[in-house]
């Protein structure tokens, strides 16, 4: 039903990592698409396009605030998608996640308090926790039989120490692709509650669940884990409304969700999102669910393509499951090059431009993070071109 097979050319455009791209290698040929920073190199589902522009025909462009069809789009999604009963009061519109888990930070901590992190872990967890001034305590995920497992003994030990008073989550797990299953999340849940750990989980990706697996909702698993989270979420990555700056922080605590407001009053005055973001949230979450399903077919299609063609190529590599979100994770190391040497080959001898595994932490160098939300032929493309570049250096 949809178009994706399109190659839209974003040179020009804005395009954060397209920008990004002609920065570090201000030479690379006409015709190479970034797979690195989290947005689809997909064309817009075509419903929310139409519903703008009718949208825009008769708007005045002042200043908005959510309207009761956006609260009764998001709580839709959330039962229908995602089986999670909330209720419009425990919504909280953020211009990001990111923004949001900055404040929420914030709100649950005092300078020099620790932020539990588990890395590799999405590289604006270290941001939100360093520039305000707390201490990022890491809880190193570990391989057990090739997939990333919780470390709960060292877990729970860092949440015994009374320093120690927010787990920053990620769920699902970005960048090693992880769908944590229910008891995984119950265990992190209950240790969390028994060392008055507050829990933020950023589940952006809540939607990007590959076929097989399913998300569950942390704050869903029951009252006792609500009441001591903050959840993120938004329809960006889902619906690749990056731009729009529209996210959904839910907060069904009265006393957090007071406390991550005075943080954001504090820090911000008096947030609202753009207009248009509020529209686009409500078109995608009432509209898009066709668009949206066969979207998951074809980063599936994607996801098999990467892992058939490194096994039969470049078997040097390791390619773990993807479970959740587009973002595949490599292990590189068995290419023989350290992690510096490595990110210079991929700009300079592949025209590859991923995200190096080493801005995910220090557990992370010698590892890549590709993005496979893009046409089957940019991808394919992508793949041919790092085997001839390895050829070429006699690295396979």
């Amino acid at each position: 039903m949809y178009d994706f097979t399109t190659v839209v050319n974003r040179a020009g455009a804005g395009s954060g990592k397209w920008e990004r791209m002609k920065r570090a290698n201000p030479d690379i040929p006409e015709g190479i698409v970034p797979l690195s920073v989290a947005d689809m190199e997909f064309k817009t589902a075509p419903e929310i396009i139409r519903g703008l522009q009718g949208y825009l025909e008769n708007l005045i462009l002042g200043y908005a605030g959510p309207t009761q069809a956006y609260y009764d789009a998001v709580c839709g999604w959330m039962k229908r998608r995602n089986s999670w009963d909330i209720k419009p009061e425990w919504i909280v519109t953020s211009n990001g996640v990111v923004s949001a888990f900055f404040n929420a930070v914030r709100a649950l901590t005092e300078p020099g308090d620790g932020v539990i992190i588990m890395p590799p872990v999405y590289y604006p967890f270290y941001m939100a926790i360093e520039r305000n001034k707390r201490v990022a305590v890491p809880n190193d995920l570990v391989i057990k039989k090739g997939r990333y497992e919780i470390n709960f003994a060292d877990l729970e030990a860092k949440a015994r120490d009374p320093q120690n008073k927010v787990l920053l989550f990620c769920s699902p797990h970005n960048p090693v692709g992880r769908v944590w299953e229910p008891e995984e999340l119950k265990k992190i849940g209950d240790i969390c509650l028994e060392n008055k750990v507050a829990i933020i989980s950023d589940e952006i990706h809540f939607d990007l669940i590959m076929p097989g697996y399913t998300h569950r909702v942390f704050a869903a698993l029951g009252d006792e884990y609500a009441d001591n989270m903050i959840i993120c979420t938004a329809p960006s990555k889902t619906f690749n409304l990056a731009g729009m700056q529209s996210s959904n922080i839910i907060i069904k605590n009265p006393n957090l969700l007071k406390k991550y407001m005075d943080a954001v009053s504090q820090h911000m005055g008096h947030p609202s999102l753009n207009i248009l973001g509020y529209k686009a949230c409500e078109l995608a979450y009432t509209q898009c669910e066709a668009w949206l399903d066969e979207l998951l077919l074809v980063i599936d299609g994607n996801k098999k393509l990467a892992e058939t063609f490194m096994e039969k190529n470049i078997p040097q590599i390791k390619v773990f499951n993807l479970e959740g979100t587009y973002l595949q994770w490599w292990d590189c190391r068995g290419l023989g090059m350290d992690y510096k040497a490595l990110e210079n080959f991929m700009i300079r001898d592949a025209f590859l431009f991923l995200d190096e595994g080493y801005i995910f932490g220090p557990c992370g160098q010698g590892y890549e993070r590709i993005n496979l939300a893009c046409p089957a032929s940019v991808l394919k493309a992508a793949l041919e071109r790092f085997a001839g570049a390895l050829k070429k250096k006699n690295i396979i």
